[in-house]
Protein backbone atom coordinates (compact mmCIF):
# COMPACT_ATOMS: atom_id res chain seq x y z
CA UNK A 1 0.00 0.00 0.00
CA UNK A 2 1.25 3.46 -0.84
CA UNK A 3 0.94 6.34 1.58
CA UNK A 4 1.22 10.10 1.55
CA UNK A 5 2.46 10.22 5.14
CA UNK A 6 5.86 11.69 4.27
CA UNK A 7 4.34 14.46 2.16
CA UNK A 8 1.60 15.30 4.65
CA UNK A 9 3.98 15.09 7.61
CA UNK A 10 6.30 17.59 5.89
CA UNK A 11 3.39 20.00 5.37
CA UNK A 12 2.81 19.93 9.13
CA UNK A 13 6.56 20.36 9.73
CA UNK A 14 6.67 17.11 11.74
CA UNK A 15 9.60 14.75 11.97
CA UNK A 16 9.07 11.00 11.89
CA UNK A 17 9.86 10.93 15.61
CA UNK A 18 7.31 13.64 16.40
CA UNK A 19 4.55 11.90 14.46
CA UNK A 20 5.45 8.59 16.08
CA UNK A 21 5.27 10.13 19.55
CA UNK A 22 1.89 11.73 18.85
CA UNK A 23 0.33 8.45 17.68
CA UNK A 24 2.07 6.23 20.23
CA UNK A 25 4.41 4.14 18.05
CA UNK A 26 8.15 3.92 17.45
CA UNK A 27 9.79 6.05 14.76
CA UNK A 28 10.63 2.86 12.87
CA UNK A 29 6.91 2.18 12.43
CA UNK A 30 6.52 5.52 10.67
CA UNK A 31 9.55 4.69 8.49
CA UNK A 32 7.97 1.36 7.47
CA UNK A 33 4.61 3.02 6.81
CA UNK A 34 6.19 5.67 4.62
CA UNK A 35 8.01 2.98 2.63
CA UNK A 36 4.81 0.97 2.20
CA UNK A 37 6.28 -1.98 4.09
CA UNK A 38 3.73 -2.02 6.90
CA UNK A 39 -0.06 -1.91 6.93
CA UNK A 40 -1.37 -0.02 9.94
CA UNK A 41 -4.16 -1.12 12.23
CA UNK A 42 -7.40 0.81 11.86
CA UNK A 43 -6.67 2.55 15.16
CA UNK A 44 -3.22 3.67 14.01
CA UNK A 45 -4.56 4.84 10.64
CA UNK A 46 -7.23 6.83 12.47
CA UNK A 47 -4.72 8.43 14.86
CA UNK A 48 -2.44 9.38 11.97
CA UNK A 49 -5.40 10.93 10.17
CA UNK A 50 -6.22 13.01 13.25
CA UNK A 51 -2.65 14.29 13.61
CA UNK A 52 -2.26 15.02 9.89
CA UNK A 53 -5.81 16.43 9.66
CA UNK A 54 -6.64 14.33 6.59
CA UNK A 55 -9.12 11.58 5.80
CA UNK A 56 -7.72 8.06 6.02
CA UNK A 57 -8.38 7.48 2.32
CA UNK A 58 -6.34 10.60 1.49
CA UNK A 59 -3.34 9.24 3.42
CA UNK A 60 -3.39 5.56 2.52
CA UNK A 61 -3.68 4.82 -1.20
CA UNK A 62 -4.99 1.41 -2.13
CA UNK A 63 -4.09 -0.13 -5.45
CA UNK A 64 -6.11 -2.87 -7.11
CA UNK A 65 -3.79 -5.53 -5.67
CA UNK A 66 -4.41 -4.19 -2.15
CA UNK A 67 -8.18 -4.59 -2.52
CA UNK A 68 -8.39 -8.18 -3.74
CA UNK A 69 -10.33 -10.54 -1.54
CA UNK A 70 -8.50 -13.74 -0.74
CA UNK A 71 -10.51 -16.96 -0.94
Amino acid sequence: MKTRIKELRARKDLTQAQLAEQVGVRRETIVFLEKGKYNPSLKLAYLISLVLDEKIEEIFLFGEEDLRLEN
